[in-house]
């Protein structure tokens, strides 16, 4: 593979290092005053899901790791783990607690996402930026209290928790921001 100069990486790129593929977790070009720049990131083993802080010079390289996103629908979760399936070829994906445990609260089941493989191994999911999910639990608003913005939380059916507006109800459809959890708005 090509090397790359670290200072031209960004968070979600896949390079190599210790002879295992690392896919960018965080990213920050430091230049002090009177000194010269530098990297300091974080890569995430994909195999052993290790965390290794480096700093680096700006001028220093890393092999770069080629990515490949494919569009799987999650069909279910059972006792080896979480199951998407590819719509074309219904190939059977496999993912473990460990690639699954920052987006299982916005897995639903049907709904397609985009499998990220780092040479033919899978590095992890990417989700839309944002999901429609159903409200299952949310408190009565108490009237009066529409002065001002006023939010609550509702449990979605993933079992993530949302501050809504008062006027949500259980049983309403809402898109939810995945960077964050937030509420965007109501779903048709």
């Amino acid at each position: 593979m090509a090397s790359v100069p670290v200072i031209n990486l960004r968070k979600g790129h896949a390079v190599r290092h210790n002879n295992d593929i690392c896919v960018v977790s965080d990213y920050e070009l430091k230049t002090p005053p009177r000194m010269a720049s530098y990297v300091q990131m974080s890569v995430r083993s994909i195999t052993i899901g290790k965390v290794y802080n480096l700093r680096m010079t700006s001028n220093e390289s890393m092999e770069s790791v080629n990515l490949n996103r494919d569009s799987h629908e999650y069909s279910y979760k059972d006792g080896d783990g979480y199951h998407f399936m590819h719509p074309e070829t219904f190939e059977d994906v496999l993912l473990g607690e460990d690639k699954v445990k920052d987006v299982k609260k916005y897995l639903i089941e049907g709904q397609k996402y985009l499998i990220v493989f780092a040479d033919e191994v899978v590095a992890g999911i990417e989700l839309p930026p944002s999901i429609v999910m159903e409200v299952t639990e949310a408190p009565e608003g108490v009237r009066g209290d529409s002065a001002n913005n006023v939010y609550k939380t509702a449990t979605m059916e993933t079992g993530l928790d949302v501050q809504v507006p008062l006027f949500i109800n259980r049983g309403d459809k809402i898109s939810v921001k995945t960077e964050d959890g937030s509420y965007l708005g109501r779903a048709n």
